[in-house]
């Protein structure tokens, strides 16, 4: 049966068909708001999927380029792989989620979302945010929802509530909160050095919004959600903990994992596991499962020595930041470079600088974004984690850590008038023990400086985790969390700024989500760390950007010209600006406003260039000297040409001071000679004087 919910939202109207379309999904949902239209659909198998210790969700953002009237580039003339974009919305999407589908639940379970339209002003992204979470309520799915999500813009300071395409652009402040009816769950945000105080009220009036949401949501279920269907649970039995206990008690399990290197503990619980593997050779039920018995049993030694003794495996303090180096130019040649090491996490970040021609253009459905000049690149190879495994290209973490870190160091990038480069960051993960997106953070922003980008402020990043007990006033934070406290607790708080503010947030939990207090208290300790490590490891290796560029940079200078001009320096068919380029060995770019970049290695064929381009865009006086060569000789006399595609006419009586008969007794073609311009002659071509060019 149709039936159709409408609330206002942000000062639009938000409406959830169900029953409309897609029957045969466990739930789905057709949301409109304003114009912008997305399917969110929830299914999943009626089976778990054997042999695996997951949740196999899988969530999906379809951006389809007929929403915004546009036929896909390229030959194909299909969409092809998900953008960054529709990766980064995925992401955002699982991250709420996921924590509240059962533990135990192995079904496989697709969140698929299809952008139909796209309305400027109602961002599709936040549409199928809501979707999702409508789907999977409605569904019979087993979902511990509802869940909402809101966006928060500002602008003049002021916050703005679901903010337009172009408000979400050109804003101070990108913040997307999830909420559950209780507690906040998902906190991403990208944002201009807003104060910590300043962010967290932003947080709280999303998660405000986000509770009468969830009521209209409510409301939807109660009418037309499904039963919550039945599922084989995959919780390893209590007898097997029991078995395991016995061969390992729970004091030589903390002697195995008490340990600050990770290869160490690895081949203590390697040893535990075959230990039980000998112990249970006979009972191929329980060695099925043994593997996700021992992490479970690993993670409650874990959690219970942190919450209950405030000891973290390495013997650190909870405050205790890892020990921290940092080096920038260490790789030769490149343009700029830096490595950050914090523990047995470590990154090396080069950095790349080009003319902005170089930027990369962007085919999605934002119709305001076309380009980006500034590009982080995360890898992530195995050898970082000492593991094996042929090299696949960036998955959907690679990309969500490089997108993190782009974010985090945009805010203090010049603008293109200030250093007019396209600028390239490739943070290669040289060691991975938790945290490398903020690792990644640290190693870019010394790179930059040594690329001699001139950034406004230093930028640096650090994780807060959090062990949590029975109660909402029973927990542990944890700064800097290493790996293992990453897989066993139940936050990763990823945080990134300046001295002055906060620049980026990621927050990913694994429970039902986060109090006030923990929310306040993980922003807190976050910039008492970062700060540190500015401080203490990054100020020492670089304070402050170079000067200049890198020698092996190319060097770019920028002149405006008339943009009615703009067509001289090209010339017909671009004869004119390519013969520039050919002649000063540099690269050329215009922009409709006027702005020329020029672009080379040697400083003299730069000068070359923009003194030709000059010439090329200047309204000619009498009296003006100029250089040129010989191009055509006639009788009456010779044609100069002083740049290229620009040539004047020296009549014979005006090549030397005495009497010639011929040109040719003078002049040679190809010969360079000095000339002064005496204006246009009768036939408006200009006329110059060699002999007068003399004097």
């Amino acid at each position: 049966m149709y039936k159709s919910y409408s609330m206002e939202l942000g000062g639009r109207t938000l409406t959830v068909d169900v029953g409309r379309v897609a029957k045969q999904a466990n739930g789905a949902a057709l949301m409109h708001y304003g114009d912008t239209t997305v399917l969110s659909t929830a299914t999943a198998s009626e089976k778990p999927r054997e042999g695996i210790d997951f949740f196999p969700l899988s969530v999906e953002f379809e951006e389809k380029m007929y929403a915004v009237g546009k036929i896909p580039g390229g030959f194909n003339k299909r969409e092809g792989k998900a953008s960054e974009n529709a990766v980064l919305t995925a992401r955002v999407i699982d991250r709420p989620m996921r924590p509240l589908f059962p533990k135990d639940y192995r079904n496989d379970c697709t969140l698929n979302n299809l952008v139909l339209s796209v309305d400027p002003e109602c961002r599709p992204e936040l549409v199928a945010m809501l979707g999702s979470a409508i789907a999977t309520s409605i569904s019979d799915i087993p979902f511990d929802g509802p869940c909402a999500t809101t966006q928060i813009g500002m602008t003049d300071g002021q916050f703005i509530v679901n903010p337009s395409q172009e408000q979400w652009k050109t804003g101070d402040l990108n913040l997307t909160v999830a909420s559950t009816k209780e507690k906040v769950i998902m906190i991403e945000a990208g944002a201009n050095e807003i104060p910590e105080d300043k962010m967290i009220e932003a947080i709280y009036m999303a998660h405000g919004i986000n509770q009468e949401i969830i009521a209209f949501i409510e409301k939807i279920v109660a009418e037309v959600g499904k039963p919550k269907h039945e599922y084989t649970s995959c919780a390893i039995p209590e007898e097997l903990f029991a078995a395991i206990r016995e061969i390992c008690p729970p004091d030589e399990m903390e002697t195995a994992v008490f340990t600050d290197d990770k290869q160490t503990r690895e081949g203590n619980i390697r040893e535990i596991t075959e230990k039980c593997e000998e112990k249970f050779a006979d009972n191929e039920e329980w060695l099925a499962i043994l593997g996700e018995a021992i992490y479970q049993y690993e993670k409650k030694t874990i959690r219970k020595m942190i919450l209950k003794d405030h000891k973290r495996p390495d013997g650190r303090q909870i405050t205790q930041i890892r020990p921290l180096a940092a080096e920038v130019d260490i790789i030769p040649r490149v343009h700029g470079s830096a490595m950050f090491t914090r523990g047995q996490t470590q990154i090396c970040d080069i950095t790349t600088l080009a003319p902005l021609s170089d930027m990369q253009k962007v085919d999605g459905l934002d119709s305001f974004e076309t380009s980006k000049r500034y590009i982080h690149h995360y890898n992530f190879p195995s050898y970082s984690v000492g593991e094996t495994k042929p090299s696949r290209g960036p998955g959907r973490r690679e990309i969500g850590h490089g997108a993190l870190a782009e974010r985090a160091l945009i805010p203090v990038l010049p603008s293109e008038e200030e250093f007019p480069y396209a600028i390239r960051c490739v943070s290669e993960t040289f060691e991975s023990n938790g945290s490398t997106s903020m690792a990644s953070t640290c190693a870019s922003c010394m790179s930059l400086m040594s690329a001699g980008v001139p950034i406004k402020k230093m930028v640096a990043g650090i994780s807060c985790g959090l062990v949590t007990g029975d109660t909402d006033d029973d927990f542990v934070l944890l700064t800097d969390i290493q790996g293992l406290e990453d897989f066993f607790g139940d936050m990763d708080f990823k945080v990134t700024g300046t001295t002055d503010g906060i620049t980026a947030i990621q927050m990913d939990i694994k429970i039902h989500g986060l109090t006030r207090p923990i929310v306040e208290g993980a922003i807190a300790r976050c910039r008492e760390a970062r700060l540190f490590i500015m401080d203490n490891c990054m100020k020492p290796a670089i304070a402050e950007p170079r000067k200049s560029v890198n020698k092996y940079a190319p060097k770019i200078v920028q002149i405006k010209i008339d943009p009615e001009k703009i067509g001289d320096v090209v010339g017909q068919r671009g004869k004119t600006i390519n013969a520039i380029i050919e002649q000063c060995n540099v690269r050329i770019d215009i922009t409709d406003d006027g702005a020329v970049s020029i672009c080379g290695t040697e400083q003299e064929g730069m000068d070359k260039a923009i003194e030709l381009i000059k010439i090329i865009t200047t309204d000619f006086e009498a009296g003006q000297i100029f250089k040129g060569k010989v191009v055509s000789i006639k009788e009456f006399g010779a044609f100069v040409e002083f740049a290229p595609g620009k040539e004047g006419m020296v009549h014979i009586s005006k090549i030397a001071k005495e009497r010639i008969n011929h040109v040719e007794d003078v002049l040679t073609l190809g010969d360079v000679v000095t000339v002064k311009c005496l204006g246009k002659d009768k036939m408006g071509r200009m006329s110059f004087s060699i002999k007068d060019a003399m004097q």
